[in-house]
C-alpha cells in the first residue's frame, strides 16, 4: 500500500472536473509507456519460523536500518518510526514499504521492459537476502501466510493501518486477513487516451480471474489445506464490497474517466492526511468532503492530494489512477515476479494483441465475469466456463501475450525477447498444474503434512 510523505499542500479541488483531469493527466504517448512491478514477501525467522516484529535488534526496523547502511537507501519516517525506504534524490529506483503485517514490498520503478524488471528484482532480492542472512530473517513468496494465526502476526507502526484495522471488521469478515496475512505481485501499466484506458480496463478486468488461476499459490491456512487454490483472492470477495470487485459499470456504454470518478466518489473514505497525521474519517463520503460537509472537517474542502490518497484506498481487481494496476495475482517467487509484467504488457502494450484479447472477452456477460471471479479461487485452471475451462482460456491468453511480446521486440544481451519470462506460466498452463497444486502435492507427500517445509522450499 502507498506510503505518504509530508510535502507542500497541493491545490484545492474546485470542481469534479479537477478529479477527472487528475486521472486524464496520466495519458502518455506509447513511447513513454512503462512497466512498474510491485511484489510483497512474507518475512520470517529462519530458526523459529515465526513472523518478524517491527522492533528489536533483529526485527523489521533493524532490517530497514541495515539496508540504509549497506545499500544507501533513505528512510521515510512517521515520527521516529522508519516505515519505508526510497533511493536518494536524483537516483533512479523504486521504494520499499511495509504492509500491515510486516510483508516487505518493493514498489519498483517505471521501467522500459521486463528485462529491466528482472534486473531490478535480482538487485532487490540480493540486498534483502544479504541483510536477512545476518539477522536470521528469511523471505517467503506465496499468496497467504501458510502457518501463522491472525493473532500471531505483528502490526507495523504505520498510522493509516490503524484506521483500516479499526474499520475493516465493520464492512466484511476478511479485511484483517487481507491486511495481515496476504501477499501479492502487481503490475502498473500506462494508457494513451481515454479510449485506450477503457479498452485496457475492460480486457484486464475480464482476464483478471485468468491471471488469478495462473498465479494461484495460497492453498494453506494455519498449517492445513484450506480448500482453495488462491485463498488470497477469495479473501478479497468479503473484505469490503464497496471498494472491491469486478467493476461491472466499466463495460457499460459511456464508460470513461468521469464514470470512474463517480464510482470513486461513492466509495467510503478511510482518512484525511494532515500535518503528518492520518485522521480517521472511515465510512465518510468524498462527496461530502467536496461539499464542505465532511465530519470533523466542516467548511474545509479537499485538495488534489486528498483525491490521490482516496484513490489508493480503492481495491477493485483492476485499479485506475494515473495508470492501470493489475491486482489479481498471488505472491510468488522470482519467476512470478517477472511473469506477471510479461503477461500483462504482452496483452496490453501491443495493439494487435489487445485487439485479439478484446475479441476473446467482448461477449462475456457481467454474470459470467462474476462467475469466474467467484469460482477461480477454488478451482483455478479447472474452473468450467461455457464449453471449455479456465485452463483453455489461460492458454489462449498466453498465446496472445506471446504475440504481443514478440511484436514489442524488446531484446536483452542474450538476444532474447520478453517471451522468456512467460515460461513458468506456460508450464503451469501446459500441465494444468498450479503452484498451489504443487504445494498440496508436496504437503501430502514428502512433507508428511508438515507445513514447515514450505519455509525451506519456497523461500527466496
Amino acid at each position: 500500500m502507498s506510503t505518504r510523505e509530508q510535502i507542500a499542500e497541493s491545490a484545492r479541488i474546485e470542481s469534479r472536473d479537477d478529479l477527472v483531469r487528475w486521472i486524464a493527466a496520466g495519458e502518455k504517448p506509447k513511447s513513454d509507456w512503462r512497466i512498474g512491478t510491485e511484489h510483497e514477501k512474507f518475512v520470517f525467522r529462519t530458526v523459529s519460523l515465526a513472523p518478524v516484529p517491527y522492533g528489536g535488534n533483529d526485527g523489521i526496523r533493524a532490517l530497514m536500518d541495515e539496508l540504509i547502511v549497506r545499500y544507501g537507501w533513505v528512510a521515510i519516517k512517521e515520527g521516529d518510526n522508519v516505515i519505508a525506504l526510497k533511493r536518494p534524490d536524483g537516483e533512479k529506483g523504486g521504494t520499499i514499504s511495509l504492509e500491515p503485517g510486516g510483508q516487505f514490498e518493493l514498489s519498483g520503478a517505471p521501467l522500459d521492459d521486463v528485462h529491466e524488471t528482472a534486473v531490478e528484482t535480482d538487485g532487490h532480492l540480493r540486498e534483502v537476502l544479504d541483510v536477512g542472512e545476518d539477522l536470521a530473517i528469511g523471505f517467503l513468496g506465496v499468496g497467504f501466510s501458510p502457518k501463522w494465526r491472525l493473532d500471531e502476526v505483528p502490526q507495523m507502526p504505520k498510522k493509516r493501518y490503524q484506521v483500516m484495522t479499526r474499520y475493516m471488521p465493520s464492512v466484511g469478515s476478511r479485511g484483517l486477513d487481507m491486511m495481515y496475512r496476504t501477499a501479492t505481485v502487481q503490475v502498473n501499466l500506462d494508457f494513451g487516451s481515454e479510449a485506450d484506458m477503457v479498452k485496457k480496463l475492460r480486457v484486464s478486468l475480464a482476464l483478471q480471474p485468468i491471471a488469478t488461476a495462473l498465479f494461484a499459490a495460497s492453498p494453506f491456512t494455519e498449517g492445513k489445506p484450506n480448500g482453495f487454490q488462491s485463498l488470497r483472492s477469495e479473501i478479497w470477495r468479503d473484505t469490503d464490497k464497496r471498494r472491491t470487485g469486478m467493476l461491472p459499470f466499466a463495460f457499460e456504454d459511456g464508460m470513461g474517466y468521469e464514470r470512474y470518478v463517480e464510482y470513486a466518489l461513492d466509495v467510503p473514505m478511510y482518512f484525511v492526511y494532515r500535518d503528518g497525521n492520518y485522521i480517521d474519517v472511515a465510512g465518510s463520503s468524498f462527496r461530502d468532503f467536496m461539499a464542505g460537509r465532511l465530519r470533523g472537517f466542516e467548511g474545509e474542502y479537499p485538495t488534489i492530494d486528498d483525491w490521490s490518497d482516496h484513490l489508493t484506498t480503492l481495491f477493485p481487481e483492476v485499479r485506475l489512477k494515473r495508470f492501470l494496476e493489475m491486482r489479481g495475482a498471488d505472491g510468488g517467487r522470482w519467476g512470478s515476479i517477472t511473469a506477471l509484467p510479461a503477461f500483462w504488457s504482452g496483452i496490453l502494450y501491443d495493439e494487435t494483441a489487445l485487439d485479439h484479447a478484446w475479441q476473446m472477452v467482448r461477449d462475456w456477460t457481467a454474470e459470467e465475469r462474476e462467475y469466474l471471479r467467484t469460482e477461480v479461487p477454488k478451482l483455478a485452471l479447472a474452473t468450467p466456463f461455457r464449453t471449455t475451462t479456465v485452463g483453455d482460456l489461460a492458454r489462449q491468453a498466453l498465446y496472445i501475450s506471446r504475440l504481443g511480446l514478440k511484436n514489442r521486440r524488446r531484446i536483452n544481451a542474450m538476444s532474447e525477447d520478453e517471451r522468456i519470462y512467460l515460461a513458468p506460466l506456460e508450464r503451469i498452463a501446459g500441465e494444468g498444474r498450479t503452484v498451489a497444486d504443487d504445494l498440496l502435492h508436496r504437503y501430502a507427500g514428502r512433507w508428511g503434512q508438515n507445513i514447515d517445509h514450505i519455509f525451506e522450499e519456497f523461500a527466496f
